[in-house]
């Protein structure tokens, strides 16, 4: 039979607190589950406001059900009579074993839909960028923000405030009453133009700094269809990481082979490319980029590179050399490796000749449930520079 609760005329809606607890399930299942989630290929490159849907393990959508049996309780056959035992055999019945199927419900898979908006938002609630200092700005970058300071005696429409009035009002009865004891204080008192108020504000300006994210990919013959496809998912992560948490800062987007050159956002993550690999290319290019546009002593400076460690071995040198001259530059240096294997030639170089710059973070990134906690690994970067 259907189980309810019994109904009591509150004047509230009973169903309210229910979706409220159940929206606090479903935005729980999806923070336990954000890694399987942003692993999906189908995410990569959607717009913000592009829904998808999400398979999520053990939630039922709300509805009525029936009451559950309890432990210890099974389903007879209709012929039991009291005083009855319940055998092993008639207790597992209806349930699937081995190859035979069975009749009572599995796991259930609740699909919901959320934007990649409202995902990214669930995902860097706690994350910043490493490192962020307060550089003397090249150009005014402000956010603006007005906040209530008082009340004044006149104002737009827009900042009337309409409790203070009747507070004005208020007092001002109550003063007449006081000099005039033969006013009923029951009898209509009009409201008054000297009444009136509107909200003082004031305008607050907050200095933003100047930051600038270079990401560089590696797109050689040696980047196979899978590792590309990582590397685009851990810099769309990236991208929309940078998109939510700050307003003012400019992206740089940079592919190599056996040479480099900027490239449009959709051209990163979209286009292949085939060739060698020269990595000191890439680096050189963004040492060029941030040498005519991007002055460090103004700019915050943050470049990432991913690669599957596969280089021209005359380059390597080269690449090094270049790589240190990001570190002595860059607020955060990030090399993400894109490998199927533990020995990489590049990881060894970089382990041992970068090892004295704090702001170098290396992270492998072996398969797609790698992406995220790599992710966080770069950017929560606590070391002390």
């Amino acid at each position: 039979m259907g189980v309810f609760r019994e109904y009591h005329n509150t004047g509230k809606d009973r169903s309210q607190e229910d979706r409220r607890r159940h929206r606090e399930l479903v935005e729980d299942a999806i923070k336990k589950n954000i890694g399987d989630i942003i692993a999906e290929e189908n995410i990569i490159g959607q717009n913000k406001e592009k829904k998808i849907k999400i398979p999520i393990k053990g939630i039922k959508e709300y509805r009525f059900i029936h009451g559950i049996n309890g432990q210890g309780v099974s389903t007879g056959t209709g012929e039991e009579q009291r005083g009855d035992r319940i055998t092993k055999k008639q207790r597992q019945l209806g349930q699937g074993n081995g190859d035979q199927a069975g009749n009572n419900e599995g796991e259930d898979i609740y699909e919901t839909e959320i934007t990649i908006e409202d995902l990214v938002n669930y995902l860097f609630e706690n994350l910043d960028l490493p490192f962020m200092e307060r550089k003397k700005l090249s150009q005014l970058e402000t956010e603006r923000t007005f906040k209530k300071s008082g009340y004044k005696r006149k104002g737009v429409p827009p900042r009337f405030a309409k409790k203070r009035t009747v507070v004005e009002k208020i007092k001002r009865k109550k003063a007449y009453i006081r000099s005039h004891e033969d006013l009923d204080d029951d009898k209509r008192f009009p409201f008054h133009n000297e009444d009136i108020r509107y909200y003082r504000v004031k305008e607050e300006q907050r200095r933003e700094s100047n930051a600038v994210v270079i990401c560089i990919m590696d797109t050689s013959g040696s980047m196979d269809q899978t590792k590309k496809y990582l590397a685009r998912s851990f810099y769309f992560l990236l991208y929309q990481f940078i998109l939510m948490k700050y307003q003012n800062i400019e992206i740089v987007f940079i592919a190599h082979s056996t040479t480099a050159k900027e490239v449009t956002e959709d051209e990163f993550f979209h286009k292949g490319e085939s060739g060698g690999t020269y990595i000191s290319s890439g680096y050189g290019k963004a040492l060029k980029v941030i040498e005519e546009r991007y002055d460090p002593s103004y700019w915050n400076v943050y470049c990432f590179h991913c690669s599957d460690g596969d280089n021209w071995r005359e380059d390597n040198e080269r690449a090094v050399e270049n790589a240190k001259k990001l570190c002595q530059i860059c607020n955060l240096f990030g090399y993400g490796e894109i490998k199927s294997t533990n020995f990489s030639v590049m990881k060894s170089l970089y382990t041992k000749s970068l090892k004295e710059y704090n702001n170098f973070s290396l992270v492998i990134i072996s398969k797609k449930e790698d992406i995220w906690p790599s992710f966080k690994k770069m950017l929560e970067n606590d070391k002390e520079g």
